[in-house]
């Protein structure tokens, strides 16, 4: 029941514009709220982050209204406490706040002051499944990007017919907890429980997509259904690569990383640990497989670069991470390339080691592939109502909408989108990432919902738990020339900004909170400082916005 409480030492609030206070709520033990001036109107909010905790009051405010968690870069309306960026799914609780003889009350219940979350409650006038449905929207796929097309249409006011067709066997997961931690339980790491999804009226689909028939609105499935749709999403993620060497088709214990049912085989393959295991492939996959392995095996890692990591972070960089992750007792062999795996003298239908090109041998119990993904669109391949890219990905406009089909939405891996931030210039792009996906279903769901309004641009933002937290924004798959370093790398403390002539396309940082979502609303807003203030040691938590 709401009710006023009493905020803590104060007697008025004096906030400006784009600034923030966390205040202690009196009567609710352990009880805060976030007072923010957001266009001059002042309200409290939570004061955690609905994704992972973060505390807001060391996030970013903007003088109209956004605020971002200072980890992962999810964004809330100031106002209204809504999400407007992905990693977040609950929206931020907002209370009223009033003043009166000479103290300051907020009004809200105390269950949700200790919270700080506000699940969103759906009332959808959706009839009986087995009636037909004047609207309905099908999306293919079970991932970040199914979950933000869900959450953002039931958000945005979608009460039509919704359902999602998948084929991994679980509801959508927080998958970047796969690689990180090798959870083997997806209802551990599931963002929404059935009787969530039942309340938003989402009718959940175990099955695997075979066909589309665009013409009459059907989607086809292994099972032998048939779909039908108004508007159609297709946000089938991405299949990982394996190597076309000998040895790597045939033998067991070799594994790829993309669903709980891979790392459940790899828990099991390592079993009691003391095994010795090979990593191929030295970006983030990798990195984050052979961190979660480290502890009571022996953990090699192979990689074509010089560095772990140097082509999207660059050798400065990269050589950072490496020696932490060295530091686990993990072995690196860089600049070198596979020959072929070899079977196990003891079973020989299991692989036993691991050849480079070198003639160095690395001996394994198992072999863990990381060597990226190609989108996963096999059943669109012969479709003659579309034409896929070289890359097997699909073009998409400004609002993920498939180029020359009607009504029919692609996100995540399998989408190659106009790239319009820093350096993008609305090059055709496709970005791997878990938030780049869920802010694109994000987008095709005010698309569907609100489709007379402009679009909403996002800067990329992904993160890695590696010797310690790595934070990225921006897209340097553009290319940059140059890298500007502020702070100490040895220390672990610093910011790196990859840039483009004066143009700063990317940036990374690690102990240097929030420095990534400032750059990240810098960024959206064509505010980012050129690579000659940042030489110069311009820091971008004093550049204003708005």
């Amino acid at each position: 029941m709401s009710q006023e409480y009493k905020l803590k030492g104060l007697t008025s609030v004096s906030l400006q514009p784009g600034e923030m206070q966390e205040v202690e709520v009196e009567g609710v033990e352990g009880g805060k709220v976030l007072l923010v001036n957001s266009a001059g109107s002042t309200q409290a909010l939570g004061t955690k982050c609905t994704h992972y905790g973060a505390p807001m009051v060391k996030g970013v405010l903007t003088k109209s209204g956004r605020l971002t968690c200072p980890w992962h870069g999810a964004c809330f309306s100031a106002k209204t406490g809504d999400v407007e960026d992905a990693p977040a799914l609950d929206a931020l609780p907002v209370f009223k706040v009033s003043e009166r003889d000479g103290a300051v009350y907020i009004t809200g219940d105390e269950a949700t002051i200790k919270s700080g979350k506000s699940k969103p409650s759906f009332r959808c006038r959706v009839a009986s499944r087995s009636k037909p449905q004047e609207h309905k929207v099908v999306v293919v796929g079970g991932g970040s990007g199914a979950l933000g097309v869900v959450e953002g249409l039931r958000e945005n006011g979608y009460d039509g017919a919704l359902a999602v067709i998948s084929s991994e066997g679980y509801l959508p997961v927080d998958r970047p907890k796969l690689s990180k931690a090798l959870t083997t339980d997806p209802d551990k790491i599931a963002w929404r429980d059935e009787g969530w999804y039942e309340s938003a009226a989402v009718d959940m689909i175990a099955d695997e997509v075979t066909g589309v028939d665009f013409a009459g609105r059907v989607v086809h499935t292994k099972a032998g259904q048939d779909v039908s749709y108004t508007r159609l999403v297709l946000a089938t993620g991405g299949t990982p690569r394996r190597l076309p060497l000998e040895g790597f088709k045939d033998l067991e214990n070799i594994f790829t990383l993309r669903t709980v049912h891979d790392t459940r085989e790899i828990v099991e393959a390592i079993g009691d640990k003391g095994k010795k295991i090979v990593v191929v492939g030295s970006s983030f996959i990798g990195m984050e497989v052979a961190k979660a392995t480290s502890s009571g095996n022996t953990v090699s890692v192979v990689g074509m670069e010089k560095v772990a990591m140097e082509r999207v972070l660059g050798e400065q960089v990269g050589t950072v991470l490496q020696k932490g992750i060295e530091a686990l007792g993990v072995k690196f062999y860089m600049s070198a390339s596979v020959s072929k795996a070899e079977p196990s003298a003891s079973d020989p239908s299991k692989v036993g080691a691991v050849l480079l090109k070198d003639g160095t041998r690395l001996e394994a119990d198992l072999v863990i592939l990381g060597v990226g993904v190609a989108p996963a669109t096999a059943y669109l391949r012969d479709n003659k109502a579309m034409t896929l890219e070289k890359d097997g990905s699909v073009a998409v406009d400004e609002k993920f909408a498939v180029r020359g089909l009607e009504n029919v939405y692609a996100v995540g891996d399998i989408a190659t989108y106009p790239y319009h931030g820093p350096g993008g210039g609305g090059r055709p792009t496709r970005i791997e990432h878990w938030n780049v996906a869920q802010n694109a279903g994000r987008t095709v769901s005010r698309a569907i919902t609100h489709p007379a309004e402009p679009h909403t641009p996002f800067i990329p933002v992904f993160w890695s738990a590696l010797s310690a937290q790595v934070r990225y924004c921006g897209n340097g798959s553009v290319g940059w020339d140059d890298v500007v370093v502020q702070g100490d790398t040895g220390a672990g403390k610093f910011v790196a900004y990859y840039c483009s002539g004066e143009t700063v396309v990317a940036m990374v940082s690690m102990g240097r909170d929030p420095a990534m979502v400032k750059s990240s609303a810098l960024m959206l807003e064509g505010k980012m400082p050129s690579k000659t203030e940042l030489a110069g040691g311009l820091d971008v938590l004093t550049v204003g916005l708005n």
